[in-house]
């Protein structure tokens, strides 16, 4: 099965929240953390936390995953 890129993620708590749907649902994948030790994650919020990488096929599920994580971070963290 072949890995491929198919979104950066923002932040821990993103990532957090969309391996544990894509482990719920039982798609392959594998998130890679952008933190380099050497720099102390001094890039990290530069380039993002990391990203989430899976077979082509569920791209699209993966896409709405973390579009649906965006918006509901967007919507708790908006002023009322």
């Amino acid at each position: 099965m072949d890995f491929e890129k198919i979104a950066v993620l923002d932040n821990d708590i993103e990532a957090q929240f969309v391996a544990s749907v894509l482990e719920d649902r039982s798609i392959p994948h594998v998130l890679q953390s952008y933190r380099d030790t050497a720099y102390d994650g001094l890039f990290q919020t530069q380039r993002g936390w990391g990203q989430v990488n899976a077979p082509a096929s569920y791209r699209d599920e993966i896409l709405e995953i973390v579009s649906e994580a965006r918006r509901q971070a967007a919507e708790t963290t908006e002023p009322e």
